[in-house]
């Protein structure tokens, strides 16, 4: 099935599984690609994968390659072991945010927190400003949680959109290392009988 042809299938909405939390780069990108279908979100890449082979959501849609770090690991493995069909792809740009709640500086940040693959597409511009980093499950968790913990020296790296959704103060936008930054997603369903 093509890009083209997923794009036009909007008569029966249906459910697609993502991996992370509302914000994420994975949520935007199923609301670009299949905005008729009701995106679903999973902690984990397995978890997001297991709900469409148990066909709790009709599809999946996940993260496998990055244009700064490459291959996008566990995903790109499990989407190759699950058994499940690879539908379309496309590559969507990533523009990474610093946020934190509101009333929070800059010189105020001693924690930055987000999904690995995230702080790996900005590590030489967080190691230039001298934070310490902490791996998150996701993105927009890392957003979430940070606007949970009402802390001025935690800090999130996650998509523009989560700001919004957390009620974040943006810090400083395009912190990727790279310009070009940009993930490809796959979206999966049941193979074709």
């Amino acid at each position: 099935m093509s890009q083209a042809d997923t794009a036009a299938d909007t008569t029966a909405p249906g459910r697609v599984a993502y991996q992370g939390a509302p914000g994420a780069f994975s949520h935007e990108a199923c609301l670009a690609l299949r905005p008729w279908d009701e995106a679903v979100a999973f902690e984990t890449f397995e978890a997001a994968i297991e709900a469409v082979r148990d066909s709790d959501c009709q599809l999946g849609l996940i993260p496998v390659e990055n244009s700064t770090i490459g291959v996008v690991e566990p995903a790109s493995s499990l989407v190759a072991a699950s058994g499940l069909q690879v539908l379309t792809e496309v590559w969507r740009p990533i523009r990474l945010a610093l946020m934190a709640i509101e009333g929070a500086r800059l010189s105020d940040i001693r924690t930055v927190e987000s999904h690995p693959a995230a702080l790996a597409q900005c590590s030489a511009c967080l190691a230039s400003m001298g934070l310490t980093v902490a791996q998150a499950f996701d993105t927009a968790g890392a957003a979430r949680d940070v606007a949970m913990s009402g802390d001025r020296t935690r800090a999130a790296v996650a998509p523009i959109g989560a700001a919004e959704v957390y009620g974040l103060s943006i810090l400083r936008n395009d912190l990727q290392d790279s310009p070009d930054n940009r993930t490809r997603f796959v979206l999966i369903g049941p193979a074709a009988a």
